[in-house]
């Protein structure tokens, strides 16, 4: 699959599920912006049939060369970033993992369950990225026992394989000057922020700003009945240059964990 088709349909899958994006996305075209993608974030297991080695595939075929590397102790992650080795437009991808061996036993034992139990050739398919939850993800009864540990792994076994979020290039925006002047005009909008942290993660000093609205609440029909369960998010992010004057192409992780937060249950409830 070459660059343009696989990133075409992470965007299809993606508004999916995630209204507001493209709602944003208009809503800054009608202003006469032209909207650029900074980064687009996917989510995974470590385990080795779906780890970052196996979905990073499709990427890497597509002329993508991993840069950068992250750990987030507190969330029990690790994470890469790729970029396009001859393409300077393409948008960054991220990808992270869920380090089971750190997580509890059950939960372990509910990873390994839920893969055991597919069909083992799907996860040799090119396309298993964008192929969503492989497994039956049924129960709201699994969907709260995960999420009392990691709302990471509840996410990812309620939406699978499919990009968490895509992010505007705040930089290639002609209207706003920085990213509070973003913020302000999406809230003025009635977009819902993410505030943990800080509504912006990051300072001019550490070369990234970041932002992001809460996920979209996605009605997903489980055996116990429909509830409604924050999918995708969209993320804005503003780059400054490095001493060499070329803008920083990578990620603070400590941003990047607060970022993480946007799919958090409790942080709908608090707004």
């Amino acid at each position: 699959m070459n660059k343009d088709l696989l990133l075409s349909r992470l965007w299809e899958q993606y508004k999916s599920i995630t209204p507001s994006a493209q709602k944003i996305h208009a809503l800054l075209e009608q202003n006469g912006e032209t909207i650029k993608n900074d980064h687009i974030a996917i989510r995974t297991y470590n385990d080795a049939r779906v780890n970052i080695s196996v979905l990073e595939k499709p990427f890497v075929k597509a002329g993508y060369v991993a840069k950068g590397e992250y750990f987030f102790e507190s969330k029990k992650l690790f994470a890469k970033h790729y970029e396009h080795a001859t393409d300077a437009n393409a948008p960054r991808i991220f990808i992270s993992e869920l380090e089971l061996e750190k997580c509890s036993e059950d939960l372990q034992n509910s990873v390994k369950t839920l893969l055991d139990g597919c069909d083992q050739s799907v996860f040799e398919k090119e396309d298993l990225v964008l192929s969503g939850a492989v497994w039956n993800a049924n129960s709201y009864d699994t969907y709260v026992s995960l999420l009392e540990e990691s709302e990471y792994a509840a996410w990812m076994y309620v939406y699978g394989f499919r990009a968490n979020h895509f992010t505007i290039n705040v930089n290639a925006l002609t209207d706003f000057e920085n990213l509070e002047e973003l913020n302000a005009y999406l809230k003025d909008n009635n977009w819902k922020m993410n505030a943990s942290g800080g509504e912006i993660k990051g300072t001019p000093e550490q070369l990234l700003e970041q932002s992001s609205t809460l996920a979209d609440l996605y009605a997903v029909t489980f055996d116990e009945g429909v509830k409604y369960i924050p999918s995708c998010y969209y993320e804005f992010a503003l780059r400054y240059p490095m001493l060499n004057g070329e803008l920083y192409q990578g990620f603070i992780a400590a941003s990047a964990d607060k970022i993480f937060e946007s799919t958090d249950v409790k942080l709908q409830r608090m707004n």
